[in-house]
């Protein structure tokens, strides 16, 4: 909980201090892990990127800078799932039943399945398999000022899952950020590569009844 941090316990805390064989394991596992997953899941990308085309055109994918460890910025890959003009008017968090939506976009998000080309993020170094998701700049500088601790998260590189993911809703507002937040730190102090496992196959299974997804 929050409110029960201080920045002297966080200071203090082993849980954030990492040795590097950890976080070089970690990065190993991720490389291996996404080439493999790439090549397993390529007629799939087919699939959506046909799929897609024949909806609502192109792009095919949808690139947007987001906000990645120590607070670099990189460009991350998703498969579109909105109308093109779905920010004309500036970024807005996705809501249920958002209208902005395609038919394509719905089915792939209730599965996760516009999140796979961050395999690519992942090989590029910009993210991991498992980590905080990746959040944009814009929103990065409002929940900074409005919840305490909350650029710890990017102590870590971003994840396409993380414990947030599979053990919380999607979030669309400050206090379900602040939620998600606090999942996100627990992650980052008891990272470990059986946790990174774990969380794994819980996403496999969120993915497959289509739970938490906007």
């Amino acid at each position: 909980m929050l409110e029960n941090l201080s920045p002297s316990w966080l200071i203090l805390s082993e849980g954030f201090r990492k040795p590097a064989w950890l976080l070089l394991a970690k990065r190993i596992t991720d490389l291996v892990a996404s080439f493999l997953a790439l090549l397993v899941l390529w007629p799939l990308f087919v699939l959506v990127a046909i799929a897609t085309m024949l909806e609502s055109g192109r792009p095919i994918l949808f690139r947007q800078e987001r906000t990645g460890m120590k607070g670099r910025s990189f460009e991350i890959l998703k498969f579109r799932s909105m109308r093109q003009d779905a920010e004309e008017n500036g970024p807005v968090w996705a809501s249920q039943g958002d209208r902005r939506i395609t038919g394509v976009g719905r089915f792939i998000r209730k599965y996760r399945i516009d999140e796979l080309p961050q395999l690519f993020n992942v090989l590029r170094g910009d993210m991991s398999i498992v980590g905080p998701r990746p959040e944009r700049p814009f929103f990065c500088e409002l929940l900074a000022e409005k919840i305490p601790f909350y650029n710890l998260r990017h102590y870590m590189r971003p994840g396409i899952t993380g414990w947030a993911q599979v053990k919380y809703q999607y979030s669309a507002s400050v206090e379900e950020t602040k939620t998600k937040l606090e999942h996100d730190l627990f992650y980052v102090k008891h990272f470990s590569l059986v946790l990174d496992l774990a969380i794994i196959f819980e996403t496999v299974r969120v993915m497959l009844n289509g739970h938490g997804s906007k």
